[in-house]
Protein backbone atom coordinates (compact mmCIF):
# COMPACT_ATOMS: atom_id res chain seq x y z
CA UNK A 1 0.00 0.00 0.00
CA UNK A 2 1.49 3.39 -0.97
CA UNK A 3 2.87 5.27 2.03
CA UNK A 4 4.33 8.52 0.68
CA UNK A 5 2.80 11.74 2.01
CA UNK A 6 1.10 12.83 -1.22
CA UNK A 7 -0.46 9.43 -1.80
CA UNK A 8 -1.60 9.29 1.82
CA UNK A 9 -3.33 12.65 1.48
CA UNK A 10 -5.00 11.64 -1.79
CA UNK A 11 -6.28 8.48 -0.22
CA UNK A 12 -7.46 10.30 2.89
CA UNK A 13 -9.45 12.60 0.59
CA UNK A 14 -10.83 9.57 -1.23
CA UNK A 15 -12.13 8.21 2.07
CA UNK A 16 -13.57 11.46 3.41
CA UNK A 17 -15.21 12.35 0.07
CA UNK A 18 -16.66 8.90 -0.58
CA UNK A 19 -14.45 8.07 -3.59
CA UNK A 20 -13.00 4.86 -2.11
CA UNK A 21 -14.43 1.49 -3.16
CA UNK A 22 -14.99 -1.46 -0.83
CA UNK A 23 -14.54 -5.12 -1.70
CA UNK A 24 -15.46 -7.91 0.72
CA UNK A 25 -14.80 -11.62 0.33
CA UNK A 26 -15.99 -14.43 2.59
CA UNK A 27 -13.41 -17.16 2.28
CA UNK A 28 -13.20 -20.53 3.97
CA UNK A 29 -11.19 -19.39 6.96
CA UNK A 30 -11.21 -15.62 6.79
CA UNK A 31 -13.55 -12.84 5.85
CA UNK A 32 -11.49 -10.06 4.29
CA UNK A 33 -12.22 -6.51 3.21
CA UNK A 34 -10.08 -4.29 1.02
CA UNK A 35 -10.60 -0.58 0.46
CA UNK A 36 -9.15 0.92 -2.71
CA UNK A 37 -8.66 4.56 -3.57
CA UNK A 38 -9.76 6.30 -6.73
CA UNK A 39 -6.51 4.98 -8.27
CA UNK A 40 -7.68 1.40 -7.49
CA UNK A 41 -4.69 0.77 -5.24
CA UNK A 42 -5.37 -0.90 -1.87
CA UNK A 43 -5.33 1.67 0.93
CA UNK A 44 -6.73 -0.24 3.93
CA UNK A 45 -7.90 -3.69 4.89
CA UNK A 46 -9.72 -5.63 7.55
CA UNK A 47 -10.24 -9.29 8.33
CA UNK A 48 -11.93 -11.76 10.63
CA UNK A 49 -11.08 -15.41 11.08
CA UNK A 50 -13.81 -18.00 11.11
CA UNK A 51 -14.07 -21.74 10.65
CA UNK A 52 -16.46 -24.16 9.07
CA UNK A 53 -18.19 -26.65 11.33
CA UNK A 54 -18.74 -30.35 10.69
CA UNK A 55 -22.32 -30.89 11.86
CA UNK A 56 -24.44 -33.99 11.23
CA UNK A 57 -22.05 -35.15 8.54
CA UNK A 58 -21.94 -31.86 6.63
CA UNK A 59 -19.64 -28.85 6.45
CA UNK A 60 -21.47 -25.65 7.34
CA UNK A 61 -21.29 -22.13 8.75
CA UNK A 62 -24.11 -20.72 10.91
CA UNK A 63 -25.67 -17.63 9.37
CA UNK A 64 -25.17 -15.80 12.67
CA UNK A 65 -21.44 -16.33 12.14
CA UNK A 66 -21.74 -14.76 8.68
CA UNK A 67 -23.04 -11.49 10.15
CA UNK A 68 -20.89 -11.38 13.27
CA UNK A 69 -17.89 -12.09 11.04
CA UNK A 70 -18.79 -9.44 8.49
CA UNK A 71 -19.32 -6.88 11.23
CA UNK A 72 -15.99 -7.74 12.84
CA UNK A 73 -14.23 -7.57 9.47
CA UNK A 74 -15.79 -4.22 8.64
CA UNK A 75 -14.93 -2.83 12.08
CA UNK A 76 -11.32 -3.95 11.57
CA UNK A 77 -11.25 -2.16 8.21
CA UNK A 78 -12.64 1.03 9.74
CA UNK A 79 -10.02 0.87 12.48
CA UNK A 80 -7.28 0.50 9.85
CA UNK A 81 -8.65 3.47 7.90
CA UNK A 82 -8.74 5.63 11.02
CA UNK A 83 -5.20 4.60 11.99
CA UNK A 84 -3.86 5.43 8.53
CA UNK A 85 -5.83 8.54 7.64
CA UNK A 86 -7.56 9.79 10.79
CA UNK A 87 -10.93 9.58 9.02
CA UNK A 88 -13.91 7.30 9.61
CA UNK A 89 -15.56 6.20 6.34
CA UNK A 90 -19.29 6.83 6.08
CA UNK A 91 -19.84 6.36 2.35
CA UNK A 92 -18.17 4.54 -0.53
CA UNK A 93 -18.11 4.97 -4.27
CA UNK A 94 -19.40 1.38 -4.56
CA UNK A 95 -19.38 -1.94 -2.72
CA UNK A 96 -18.90 -5.49 -3.97
CA UNK A 97 -19.34 -8.80 -2.14
CA UNK A 98 -17.81 -12.11 -3.12
CA UNK A 99 -17.56 -15.45 -1.38
CA UNK A 100 -16.71 -19.10 -1.77
CA UNK A 101 -18.75 -20.44 -4.67
CA UNK A 102 -21.33 -23.19 -4.94
CA UNK A 103 -23.00 -24.75 -1.93
CA UNK A 104 -26.65 -24.63 -0.95
CA UNK A 105 -28.69 -21.96 0.81
CA UNK A 106 -32.41 -22.70 0.44
CA UNK A 107 -35.17 -20.44 1.79
CA UNK A 108 -38.92 -20.69 2.09
CA UNK A 109 -41.55 -18.12 1.10
CA UNK A 110 -41.04 -16.32 4.42
CA UNK A 111 -37.29 -16.06 3.75
CA UNK A 112 -36.48 -18.57 6.49
CA UNK A 113 -33.46 -20.83 5.99
CA UNK A 114 -34.76 -24.38 5.48
CA UNK A 115 -31.61 -26.39 6.27
CA UNK A 116 -28.16 -25.34 7.50
CA UNK A 117 -25.89 -23.87 4.83
CA UNK A 118 -24.20 -26.69 2.90
CA UNK A 119 -20.81 -25.50 1.70
CA UNK A 120 -18.76 -26.40 -1.36
CA UNK A 121 -16.73 -28.87 0.72
CA UNK A 122 -19.61 -31.34 0.97
CA UNK A 123 -19.22 -34.28 -1.40
CA UNK A 124 -22.47 -36.12 -0.59
CA UNK A 125 -24.10 -35.35 -3.95
CA UNK A 126 -22.66 -38.20 -5.99
CA UNK A 127 -25.92 -39.60 -7.33
CA UNK A 128 -27.21 -36.18 -8.38
CA UNK A 129 -23.91 -35.17 -9.95
CA UNK A 130 -23.64 -38.36 -11.98
CA UNK A 131 -27.26 -38.28 -13.18
CA UNK A 132 -27.14 -34.62 -14.21
CA UNK A 133 -23.76 -34.96 -15.91
CA UNK A 134 -25.07 -37.88 -17.96
CA UNK A 135 -28.34 -36.16 -18.83
CA UNK A 136 -26.74 -32.85 -19.83
CA UNK A 137 -23.48 -34.19 -21.24
CA UNK A 138 -21.96 -31.37 -19.23
CA UNK A 139 -19.95 -31.88 -16.06
CA UNK A 140 -21.97 -31.03 -12.94
CA UNK A 141 -19.48 -31.28 -10.05
CA UNK A 142 -20.44 -32.47 -6.59
CA UNK A 143 -20.18 -29.00 -5.07
CA UNK A 144 -22.44 -27.17 -7.56
CA UNK A 145 -25.65 -25.77 -6.14
CA UNK A 146 -27.88 -27.64 -8.60
CA UNK A 147 -26.25 -30.91 -7.52
CA UNK A 148 -27.11 -30.13 -3.89
CA UNK A 149 -30.66 -29.24 -4.85
CA UNK A 150 -31.21 -32.32 -7.00
CA UNK A 151 -29.66 -34.58 -4.34
CA UNK A 152 -32.15 -33.20 -1.81
CA UNK A 153 -34.92 -34.02 -4.30
CA UNK A 154 -33.59 -37.55 -4.85
CA UNK A 155 -33.34 -38.09 -1.10
CA UNK A 156 -36.92 -36.89 -0.58
CA UNK A 157 -35.77 -34.36 2.00
CA UNK A 158 -38.86 -32.79 3.61
CA UNK A 159 -37.65 -29.23 3.14
CA UNK A 160 -37.82 -29.52 -0.67
CA UNK A 161 -41.58 -28.96 -0.52
CA UNK A 162 -41.00 -25.48 0.92
CA UNK A 163 -38.19 -24.18 -1.30
CA UNK A 164 -38.99 -20.71 -2.64
CA UNK A 165 -35.48 -19.46 -3.42
CA UNK A 166 -31.93 -20.73 -3.68
CA UNK A 167 -28.67 -18.82 -3.60
CA UNK A 168 -24.96 -18.87 -2.82
CA UNK A 169 -23.20 -17.28 0.14
CA UNK A 170 -22.30 -14.15 -1.84
CA UNK A 171 -25.84 -13.96 -3.18
CA UNK A 172 -27.26 -14.28 0.33
CA UNK A 173 -25.15 -11.46 1.74
CA UNK A 174 -25.90 -9.24 -1.25
CA UNK A 175 -29.64 -9.93 -0.88
CA UNK A 176 -29.61 -8.91 2.76
CA UNK A 177 -27.63 -5.74 2.00
CA UNK A 178 -29.73 -4.62 -0.98
CA UNK A 179 -32.98 -6.58 -1.01
CA UNK A 180 -32.15 -7.97 -4.49
CA UNK A 181 -31.83 -11.69 -5.25
CA UNK A 182 -29.17 -11.61 -7.96
CA UNK A 183 -25.84 -13.22 -8.78
CA UNK A 184 -22.93 -12.18 -10.92
CA UNK A 185 -22.67 -14.49 -13.91
CA UNK A 186 -19.41 -15.99 -12.67
CA UNK A 187 -20.95 -17.02 -9.35
CA UNK A 188 -24.12 -18.17 -11.12
CA UNK A 189 -22.02 -20.45 -13.33
CA UNK A 190 -21.27 -22.53 -10.23
CA UNK A 191 -24.98 -22.83 -9.51
CA UNK A 192 -26.21 -23.99 -12.92
CA UNK A 193 -24.65 -24.08 -16.42
CA UNK A 194 -24.58 -20.74 -18.22
CA UNK A 195 -25.16 -20.19 -21.93
CA UNK A 196 -22.43 -17.70 -22.98
CA UNK A 197 -24.63 -16.53 -25.87
CA UNK A 198 -27.42 -15.35 -23.56
CA UNK A 199 -25.44 -14.65 -20.38
CA UNK A 200 -27.92 -16.55 -18.22
CA UNK A 201 -28.85 -20.14 -17.35
CA UNK A 202 -28.81 -22.48 -20.34
CA UNK A 203 -32.50 -22.82 -21.32
CA UNK A 204 -32.19 -26.30 -22.82
CA UNK A 205 -30.36 -27.67 -19.82
CA UNK A 206 -32.82 -25.97 -17.49
CA UNK A 207 -35.69 -27.77 -19.23
CA UNK A 208 -33.89 -31.12 -18.96
CA UNK A 209 -33.23 -30.72 -15.24
CA UNK A 210 -36.74 -29.40 -14.64
CA UNK A 211 -38.17 -32.58 -16.18
CA UNK A 212 -36.05 -34.72 -13.85
CA UNK A 213 -36.86 -32.67 -10.78
CA UNK A 214 -40.55 -32.74 -11.67
CA UNK A 215 -40.66 -36.53 -11.38
CA UNK A 216 -40.27 -36.23 -7.59
CA UNK A 217 -41.07 -32.60 -6.83
CA UNK A 218 -43.65 -31.42 -9.35
CA UNK A 219 -44.20 -28.14 -7.50
CA UNK A 220 -40.54 -27.05 -7.74
CA UNK A 221 -39.97 -24.50 -10.51
CA UNK A 222 -36.22 -24.20 -11.06
CA UNK A 223 -36.44 -21.00 -13.09
CA UNK A 224 -38.39 -19.36 -10.28
CA UNK A 225 -36.11 -20.37 -7.41
CA UNK A 226 -32.76 -19.54 -9.05
CA UNK A 227 -31.39 -15.99 -8.66
CA UNK A 228 -31.35 -13.48 -11.52
CA UNK A 229 -28.03 -13.43 -13.40
CA UNK A 230 -26.14 -10.18 -14.08
CA UNK A 231 -22.85 -9.45 -15.89
CA UNK A 232 -19.99 -7.40 -14.47
CA UNK A 233 -20.68 -3.68 -14.62
CA UNK A 234 -24.44 -3.95 -14.21
CA UNK A 235 -25.82 -2.14 -11.18
CA UNK A 236 -27.22 -4.71 -8.78
CA UNK A 237 -29.02 -2.58 -6.21
CA UNK A 238 -28.16 -0.11 -3.48
CA UNK A 239 -27.30 -0.52 0.17
CA UNK A 240 -30.50 -0.26 2.18
CA UNK A 241 -30.78 1.25 5.64
CA UNK A 242 -31.19 -2.23 7.09
CA UNK A 243 -28.24 -3.46 5.05
CA UNK A 244 -26.04 -0.61 6.30
CA UNK A 245 -26.85 -1.53 9.89
CA UNK A 246 -26.11 -5.19 9.21
CA UNK A 247 -22.63 -4.26 8.02
CA UNK A 248 -22.00 -1.43 10.48
CA UNK A 249 -24.11 -1.62 13.66
CA UNK A 250 -22.62 1.72 14.84
CA UNK A 251 -24.86 3.50 12.34
CA UNK A 252 -22.02 5.47 10.73
CA UNK A 253 -22.33 3.85 7.31
CA UNK A 254 -24.80 5.62 5.04
CA UNK A 255 -27.29 3.79 2.85
CA UNK A 256 -27.80 4.35 -0.89
CA UNK A 257 -24.34 3.12 -1.95
CA UNK A 258 -24.45 1.19 -5.28
CA UNK A 259 -23.44 -2.47 -5.27
CA UNK A 260 -22.14 -4.47 -8.22
CA UNK A 261 -23.29 -8.04 -8.87
CA UNK A 262 -22.05 -10.45 -6.17
CA UNK A 263 -19.37 -12.77 -7.45
CA UNK A 264 -17.64 -16.00 -6.56
CA UNK A 265 -14.05 -16.25 -5.47
CA UNK A 266 -13.07 -17.70 -8.84
CA UNK A 267 -14.26 -14.58 -10.63
CA UNK A 268 -12.45 -12.23 -8.30
CA UNK A 269 -9.31 -14.27 -8.82
CA UNK A 270 -9.57 -13.79 -12.57
CA UNK A 271 -9.91 -10.04 -12.06
CA UNK A 272 -7.06 -9.92 -9.54
CA UNK A 273 -4.74 -11.57 -12.07
CA UNK A 274 -6.02 -9.83 -15.23
CA UNK A 275 -7.06 -13.19 -16.65
CA UNK A 276 -10.43 -12.54 -18.30
CA UNK A 277 -9.48 -12.65 -22.00
CA UNK A 278 -9.06 -15.81 -24.14
CA UNK A 279 -5.78 -17.75 -23.68
CA UNK A 280 -5.23 -16.11 -20.30
CA UNK A 281 -5.44 -18.07 -17.09
CA UNK A 282 -4.69 -18.02 -13.40
CA UNK A 283 -3.91 -20.30 -10.50
CA UNK A 284 -5.28 -19.61 -7.04
CA UNK A 285 -3.82 -21.36 -4.01
CA UNK A 286 -5.59 -21.56 -0.68
CA UNK A 287 -7.78 -24.03 1.19
CA UNK A 288 -8.64 -25.32 -2.25
CA UNK A 289 -6.52 -24.84 -5.33
CA UNK A 290 -7.72 -24.22 -8.84
CA UNK A 291 -6.64 -23.11 -12.27
CA UNK A 292 -8.82 -21.30 -14.77
CA UNK A 293 -8.23 -20.81 -18.48
CA UNK A 294 -10.49 -18.62 -20.62
CA UNK A 295 -11.56 -20.71 -23.61
CA UNK A 296 -11.34 -19.80 -27.27
CA UNK A 297 -13.60 -22.72 -28.27
CA UNK A 298 -15.99 -24.98 -26.32
CA UNK A 299 -14.60 -28.24 -24.93
CA UNK A 300 -15.27 -31.28 -27.11
CA UNK A 301 -16.54 -33.47 -24.26
CA UNK A 302 -17.52 -33.46 -20.60
CA UNK A 303 -14.74 -34.39 -18.17
CA UNK A 304 -15.27 -34.92 -14.45
CA UNK A 305 -11.94 -33.20 -13.81
CA UNK A 306 -13.03 -30.00 -15.58
CA UNK A 307 -15.72 -27.48 -14.71
CA UNK A 308 -16.95 -25.03 -17.31
CA UNK A 309 -17.76 -21.74 -15.60
CA UNK A 310 -17.52 -18.14 -16.77
CA UNK A 311 -15.63 -14.93 -16.27
CA UNK A 312 -17.53 -12.10 -14.51
CA UNK A 313 -18.42 -10.95 -18.03
CA UNK A 314 -19.86 -14.31 -19.05
CA UNK A 315 -17.11 -15.79 -21.25
CA UNK A 316 -16.59 -19.56 -20.93
CA UNK A 317 -13.74 -20.74 -18.71
CA UNK A 318 -12.33 -24.21 -18.13
CA UNK A 319 -11.66 -24.71 -14.45
CA UNK A 320 -9.68 -27.41 -12.69
CA UNK A 321 -10.87 -27.22 -9.11
CA UNK A 322 -9.28 -29.30 -6.37
CA UNK A 323 -10.91 -29.37 -2.95
CA UNK A 324 -7.57 -29.74 -1.19
CA UNK A 325 -4.90 -27.10 -1.53
CA UNK A 326 -2.31 -25.70 0.87
CA UNK A 327 -4.03 -26.41 4.19
CA UNK A 328 -1.69 -29.24 5.16
CA UNK A 329 1.30 -27.04 4.35
CA UNK A 330 -0.24 -24.45 6.67
CA UNK A 331 -0.48 -27.04 9.43
CA UNK A 332 3.22 -27.81 9.15
CA UNK A 333 4.06 -24.10 9.11
CA UNK A 334 2.17 -23.69 12.37
CA UNK A 335 4.05 -26.61 13.89
CA UNK A 336 7.41 -25.02 13.06
CA UNK A 337 6.18 -21.60 14.12
CA UNK A 338 5.16 -23.03 17.47
CA UNK A 339 8.54 -24.77 17.80
CA UNK A 340 10.27 -21.42 17.36
CA UNK A 341 7.97 -19.97 20.01
CA UNK A 342 8.70 -22.60 22.65
CA UNK A 343 12.44 -22.20 22.11
CA UNK A 344 12.09 -18.55 23.05
CA UNK A 345 12.67 -17.25 19.52
CA UNK A 346 9.23 -16.51 18.07
CA UNK A 347 9.10 -15.90 14.32
CA UNK A 348 6.47 -14.00 12.35
CA UNK A 349 4.34 -16.27 10.11
CA UNK A 350 5.62 -14.68 6.89
CA UNK A 351 9.20 -15.44 7.95
CA UNK A 352 8.25 -19.02 8.79
CA UNK A 353 6.92 -19.47 5.26
CA UNK A 354 9.90 -17.74 3.69
CA UNK A 355 12.33 -20.02 5.53
CA UNK A 356 10.40 -23.22 4.80
CA UNK A 357 9.87 -22.44 1.13
CA UNK A 358 13.54 -21.58 0.67
CA UNK A 359 14.46 -24.97 2.14
CA UNK A 360 11.97 -26.67 -0.19
CA UNK A 361 13.50 -25.04 -3.24
CA UNK A 362 16.97 -26.30 -2.27
CA UNK A 363 15.72 -29.84 -1.55
CA UNK A 364 15.92 -32.92 -3.75
CA UNK A 365 13.91 -32.39 -6.95
CA UNK A 366 11.71 -35.43 -6.18
CA UNK A 367 11.39 -34.53 -2.46
CA UNK A 368 13.87 -37.25 -1.47
CA UNK A 369 11.46 -40.14 -1.94
CA UNK A 370 8.89 -38.75 0.50
CA UNK A 371 5.17 -39.09 -0.19
CA UNK A 372 2.75 -36.53 1.17
CA UNK A 373 -1.00 -36.34 0.75
CA UNK A 374 -2.82 -33.07 1.41
CA UNK A 375 -6.37 -34.50 1.48
CA UNK A 376 -8.40 -33.10 4.34
CA UNK A 377 -11.64 -33.84 2.50
CA UNK A 378 -12.82 -35.79 -0.51
CA UNK A 379 -11.24 -35.04 -3.88
CA UNK A 380 -13.47 -35.50 -6.95
CA UNK A 381 -10.62 -34.98 -9.43
CA UNK A 382 -8.95 -38.20 -8.25
CA UNK A 383 -12.13 -40.02 -7.23
CA UNK A 384 -11.36 -39.94 -3.50
CA UNK A 385 -14.65 -39.78 -1.59
CA UNK A 386 -13.12 -38.98 1.81
CA UNK A 387 -9.54 -37.98 2.40
CA UNK A 388 -6.85 -37.94 5.05
CA UNK A 389 -3.51 -36.07 5.12
CA UNK A 390 -0.62 -38.51 5.03
CA UNK A 391 3.17 -38.50 5.19
CA UNK A 392 4.85 -41.74 4.09
CA UNK A 393 8.51 -42.54 3.53
CA UNK A 394 10.65 -45.58 2.99
CA UNK A 395 13.66 -46.23 5.24
CA UNK A 396 15.82 -45.10 2.33
CA UNK A 397 13.97 -41.81 1.90
CA UNK A 398 15.89 -38.62 2.68
CA UNK A 399 13.85 -37.15 5.53
CA UNK A 400 15.09 -33.58 5.72
CA UNK A 401 13.32 -30.33 6.42
CA UNK A 402 13.63 -29.29 2.80
CA UNK A 403 12.29 -32.57 1.45
CA UNK A 404 9.42 -32.54 3.93
CA UNK A 405 8.26 -29.09 2.84
CA UNK A 406 8.92 -29.80 -0.83
CA UNK A 407 6.72 -32.90 -0.55
CA UNK A 408 3.97 -30.80 1.02
CA UNK A 409 4.22 -28.13 -1.67
CA UNK A 410 4.29 -30.73 -4.44
CA UNK A 411 1.27 -32.45 -2.89
CA UNK A 412 -0.62 -29.17 -2.94
CA UNK A 413 0.04 -28.93 -6.70
CA UNK A 414 -0.28 -32.63 -7.65
CA UNK A 415 -4.05 -32.97 -8.07
CA UNK A 416 -4.12 -29.70 -10.02
CA UNK A 417 -1.55 -31.15 -12.42
CA UNK A 418 -3.71 -34.25 -12.92
CA UNK A 419 -6.62 -32.05 -13.95
CA UNK A 420 -4.47 -29.80 -16.13
CA UNK A 421 -3.30 -32.86 -18.07
CA UNK A 422 -6.95 -33.47 -19.03
CA UNK A 423 -7.26 -29.86 -20.18
CA UNK A 424 -4.12 -30.23 -22.28
CA UNK A 425 -5.68 -33.29 -23.87
CA UNK A 426 -8.50 -31.02 -25.08
CA UNK A 427 -5.93 -28.96 -26.95
CA UNK A 428 -6.48 -25.90 -24.76
CA UNK A 429 -3.48 -23.60 -25.06
CA UNK A 430 -2.27 -21.11 -22.48
CA UNK A 431 0.81 -18.94 -22.80
CA UNK A 432 1.38 -18.54 -19.09
CA UNK A 433 -0.58 -18.70 -15.85
CA UNK A 434 -0.75 -15.89 -13.34
CA UNK A 435 -0.55 -17.11 -9.76
CA UNK A 436 -2.05 -15.34 -6.79
CA UNK A 437 -2.69 -15.85 -3.10
CA UNK A 438 -0.62 -15.24 0.00
CA UNK A 439 1.68 -18.18 -0.74
CA UNK A 440 3.21 -16.03 -3.48
CA UNK A 441 3.98 -13.13 -1.16
CA UNK A 442 7.24 -14.97 -0.62
CA UNK A 443 8.67 -14.41 -4.07
CA UNK A 444 10.41 -17.23 -5.91
CA UNK A 445 10.12 -20.71 -4.38
CA UNK A 446 6.40 -21.46 -4.68
CA UNK A 447 6.33 -19.87 -8.12
CA UNK A 448 9.23 -21.98 -9.35
CA UNK A 449 7.78 -25.20 -7.94
CA UNK A 450 4.38 -24.48 -9.48
CA UNK A 451 6.00 -23.85 -12.87
CA UNK A 452 7.67 -27.25 -12.64
CA UNK A 453 4.46 -28.96 -11.56
CA UNK A 454 2.34 -27.54 -14.38
CA UNK A 455 5.12 -27.29 -17.01
CA UNK A 456 4.11 -23.76 -17.91
CA UNK A 457 5.59 -20.33 -17.14
CA UNK A 458 4.15 -18.86 -13.95
CA UNK A 459 3.77 -15.09 -13.58
CA UNK A 460 3.30 -13.24 -10.31
CA UNK A 461 2.32 -9.58 -10.27
CA UNK A 462 2.55 -6.86 -7.66
CA UNK A 463 -1.00 -7.60 -6.47
CA UNK A 464 -0.50 -11.37 -6.17
CA UNK A 465 -1.04 -11.33 -2.42
CA UNK A 466 -4.09 -9.04 -2.51
CA UNK A 467 -6.47 -11.70 -3.78
CA UNK A 468 -10.24 -11.75 -3.84
CA UNK A 469 -11.35 -8.69 -1.88
CA UNK A 470 -9.16 -6.46 -4.04
CA UNK A 471 -10.55 -8.10 -7.18
CA UNK A 472 -14.06 -7.53 -5.83
CA UNK A 473 -13.32 -3.85 -5.16
CA UNK A 474 -12.11 -3.50 -8.75
CA UNK A 475 -15.37 -5.08 -10.00
CA UNK A 476 -17.33 -2.60 -7.89
CA UNK A 477 -15.34 0.31 -9.32
CA UNK A 478 -16.05 -1.01 -12.83
CA UNK A 479 -19.69 -0.01 -12.37
CA UNK A 480 -18.78 3.52 -13.50
CA UNK A 481 -16.88 2.40 -16.62
CA UNK A 482 -18.97 -0.49 -17.94
CA UNK A 483 -20.82 1.63 -20.50
CA UNK A 484 -17.55 2.72 -22.10
CA UNK A 485 -15.40 -0.40 -22.27
CA UNK A 486 -15.35 -4.14 -21.68
CA UNK A 487 -14.02 -5.58 -18.44
CA UNK A 488 -10.92 -6.86 -20.25
CA UNK A 489 -10.23 -3.37 -21.64
CA UNK A 490 -10.86 -1.78 -18.25
CA UNK A 491 -8.39 -4.07 -16.52
CA UNK A 492 -5.78 -3.58 -19.23
CA UNK A 493 -6.00 0.22 -19.32
CA UNK A 494 -7.07 1.27 -15.83
CA UNK A 495 -5.86 -1.41 -13.44
CA UNK A 496 -2.83 -3.25 -14.82
CA UNK A 497 -1.45 -0.71 -17.30
CA UNK A 498 2.27 -0.41 -16.63
CA UNK A 499 2.30 -3.21 -14.06
CA UNK A 500 5.33 -5.47 -14.12
CA UNK A 501 5.09 -9.20 -13.57
CA UNK A 502 7.79 -11.64 -12.54
CA UNK A 503 7.74 -14.69 -14.84
CA UNK A 504 9.48 -17.95 -13.95
CA UNK A 505 10.11 -20.63 -16.55
CA UNK A 506 9.95 -24.34 -15.61
CA UNK A 507 13.41 -25.72 -14.79
CA UNK A 508 14.14 -29.08 -16.42
CA UNK A 509 15.50 -30.65 -13.22
CA UNK A 510 12.45 -29.56 -11.24
CA UNK A 511 10.07 -30.78 -13.95
CA UNK A 512 11.68 -34.23 -13.90
CA UNK A 513 11.67 -34.32 -10.09
CA UNK A 514 8.00 -33.43 -9.90
CA UNK A 515 7.16 -36.12 -12.48
CA UNK A 516 8.77 -38.69 -10.18
CA UNK A 517 6.89 -37.33 -7.19
CA UNK A 518 3.62 -37.41 -9.14
CA UNK A 519 4.03 -41.12 -9.91
CA UNK A 520 4.46 -41.72 -6.18
CA UNK A 521 1.46 -39.50 -5.43
CA UNK A 522 -0.81 -41.37 -7.85
CA UNK A 523 0.23 -44.72 -6.37
CA UNK A 524 -0.37 -43.37 -2.88
CA UNK A 525 -4.03 -42.65 -3.60
CA UNK A 526 -4.68 -46.31 -2.80
CA UNK A 527 -3.75 -45.55 0.83
CA UNK A 528 -6.67 -43.17 1.29
CA UNK A 529 -9.41 -45.76 2.03
CA UNK A 530 -7.10 -47.46 4.55
CA UNK A 531 -6.36 -44.16 6.28
CA UNK A 532 -10.05 -43.26 6.38
CA UNK A 533 -10.93 -46.62 7.89
CA UNK A 534 -8.23 -46.19 10.52
CA UNK A 535 -9.29 -42.64 11.46
CA UNK A 536 -13.09 -42.35 11.27
CA UNK A 537 -14.52 -38.86 10.97
CA UNK A 538 -15.65 -37.37 14.25
CA UNK A 539 -15.56 -34.22 16.33
CA UNK A 540 -11.80 -34.14 16.67
CA UNK A 541 -11.36 -34.86 12.97
CA UNK A 542 -13.66 -32.03 12.01
CA UNK A 543 -11.89 -29.64 14.34
CA UNK A 544 -8.54 -30.59 12.90
CA UNK A 545 -9.74 -29.98 9.38
CA UNK A 546 -11.08 -26.62 10.37
CA UNK A 547 -7.84 -25.60 12.04
CA UNK A 548 -5.76 -26.72 9.12
CA UNK A 549 -7.22 -24.20 6.73
CA UNK A 550 -5.88 -21.15 8.50
CA UNK A 551 -3.20 -20.66 5.82
CA UNK A 552 -5.61 -19.50 3.21
CA UNK A 553 -9.04 -19.36 1.90
CA UNK A 554 -11.00 -20.39 -0.94
CA UNK A 555 -9.12 -19.75 -3.27
CA UNK A 556 -8.59 -16.21 -3.76
CA UNK A 557 -7.65 -15.47 -0.28
CA UNK A 558 -4.70 -17.64 -1.02
CA UNK A 559 -2.18 -19.06 1.36
CA UNK A 560 -1.90 -16.18 3.74
CA UNK A 561 -0.66 -17.00 7.23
Amino acid sequence: MPDDDQARQRHADDVSEGRATLGIELGSTRIKATLVGADLLPIASGSHEWENEFVDGRWTYPLDAVWSGLQACYADLVSDVQDRFGVRPTRFRAIGVSAMMHGYLAFDADDELLVPFRTWRNTSTGAASADLTEALQFNIPLRWSVAHLYQAVLDDEPHVADIASLTTLAGYVHWKLTGRRVLGVGDASGVFPIDPATGTYDAGMLATVQERVGRRAAHLDLAAVLPEVLPAGREAGHLTADGARLLDPTGSLQDGIPLCPPEGDAGTGMVATNAVAPRTGNVSVGTSIFAMVVLEEPLTAAHHELDVVTTPSGDAVAMVHCNNGASELAAWARVFGRFAEVTGSPVEPDRVYAALLAEALDADPDAGGLLSSNYLSGEPVTGVEEGRPLLVRSPAGRFTLGNLIRAEVDAAFATLRIGMDVLAGEGVAVDQLLAHGGLFRTRGPAQQLLAAALRVPIAVGATAGEGGPWGMAVLAAYLEAADERSLAEYLATEVFDGDTVDVVQPAAEDVAGFATFLERYRAGLALQPVAVAATPAGTSDGDAAGDAVAIGDTPNEGATP
